[in-house]
């Protein structure tokens, strides 16, 4: 029987917090500045302000007790809110960070693309750095040499090959990173959220690459995304952490509807106004193809979503796109108008949309959701990159590779609310 990939033994890393009793934060000592400049200027720090003894130190454990083993040639996404510990895991299999308890088998050369600056050496020509992530994996110049035009040609930096990368832009250094992290032959590549710095065309060429290094090399993939979608595409297998240790471990698609659903504003962001209490989206849902997060093109199709507003407001509108692999909106659906109200009522309001018939190609979709003041006022949350799905047939009313070219705006549908 062959040695697991990668094996993770009650690993935990824990770190220690300090903090300073009496000691005000930026915010506070600049309000205090601007109102009361003179009295500011002549104040004293307090004693405690100086005195490291008072320095009181909290553990905080980033992981604990993660144990769980990958075998060579397996693609396995690992998923989970942000503060979860996914980039501590990496940091740690990827050996820049040492556990504080627990301990990882690694069998095989590791290539990681943890973030924009990782790796790379500033002074160094791109080409230079080619060179040396080469020899820091355990390559001969002449096994880089062999790899070197088809890094190029991935990348697309020849005009810039030797200029040091120091002068790149964030998506031409992430071009190069993944190429050389990719075409270097490691027998484990290990890549975080990093890949969202590249463009779109990027993003499907990087995942193309990641399946072919896996399927026909053999290789093994780690990726880490907030991006359901891709990792519904990319992976068989997820590892869902929460709260600095594993919550699931099995199937992509069971392991997604988890983390959708014990916390679907995972990828939002909160853009309320302060000191109101905004109404926010607690639960998103689909329902395609036999309950499955799959889809028949032309067949029925529906979403429910869970709204929880403190107070009444009567004027909340709600909209949502489904989005493309290619993160282009190619359906868009409002849910406002002067007869519909969505939270006229404070507490929990449940909203459904249905589609007799929903056309797409096949491909991956994801839903964007916008809950705002009346369109083009203040946005009080967005969403994106949730509810995944799959087209995974085309139904016999289809027209074979119809989609639309652009947004189909309904503002009203086949809404119901209670």
């Amino acid at each position: 029987m062959s040695k697991p990939a990668i094996a993770v033994e009650n690993l935990g890393k824990k770190y220690n917090l300090r903090h300073q009793s009496g000691q005000q934060g930026l915010r506070h000592v600049m309000e205090s500045a601007l109102l009361a400049p003179f009295q500011w200027a002549r104040k004293k720090p307090a004693p405690q302000e100086l005195d490291p003894a008072k320095l009181s130190v909290e553990e905080f454990w980033a992981l604990k007790d993660v144990s769980f083993s990958i075998d060579a040639g397996e693609v396995v996404g690992i998923i989970g809110r942000n503060g979860a510990g996914k980039s501590t895991l990496l940091k740690i299999l990827s050996r820049i960070t040492e556990p504080t308890q627990g301990r990882v088998r690694i069998n095989g050369r590791v290539a990681s693309l943890l973030e924009v600056g990782t790796g790379f050496h500033a002074e160094l020509t791109g080409r230079e750095n080619i060179y040396l992530n080469g020899t820091i994996l355990g390559m001969t110049r002449r096994e880089i040499k062999s790899k070197f035009d088809e890094i190029i040609a991935f990348a697309e930096v020849e005009k810039f090959l030797d200029t040091p990368v120091k002068h790149y832009s964030s998506g031409m250094y992430v071009r190069l990173a993944f190429a050389v992290a990719a075409h270097l032959e490691p027998e484990i590549l290990i890549v975080d959220e990093v890949l969202a710095v590249g463009d779109t065309q990027f993003q499907k060429k990087c995942l193309g690459k990641m399946q072919d290094v896996s399927q026909r090399e053999g290789r093994t993939v780690l990726f880490v995304s907030h991006n359901m979608a891709a990792v519904s595409t990319l992976t068989n297998r997820v590892i869902l952490l929460k709260g600095g240790q594993v919550a699931y471990t099995g199937p992509s698609r069971e392991g997604i509807n988890l983390y959708m659903d014990t916390g679907s504003d995972s990828n939002s962001v909160y853009i309320g106004k302060p000191g109101r209490k905004d109404p926010r989206l607690t639960r998103a849902e689909i329902f395609c193809s036999e309950a499955t997060k799959t889809h028949d093109s032309g067949k029925p199709w529906s979403a429910k979503f869970e709204i929880h507003s403190p107070v009444p407001v009567p004027n909340a509108c709600f909209s949502f796109q489904i989005v493309n692999e290619f993160e282009s909106p190619v359906l868009h659906l409002c849910a406002y108008d002067s007869y519909f109200s969505i939270c006229k009522e404070a507490g929990i309001t449940e909203v459904r949309c249905e589609i007799p018939q929903l056309d797409l190609n096949v491909g991956t979709y994801h839903l964007r959701v916008v809950l705002s003041e009346p369109p083009g006022g203040w946005n009080y949350e967005i969403l994106d990159h949730i509810c995944p799905f799959e087209v995974v047939a085309l139904h016999k009313t289809t027209r074979f590779g119809w989609q639309p070219n652009a947004c189909s705006y309904l503002t009203t549908g086949n809404w119901s609310v209670k």
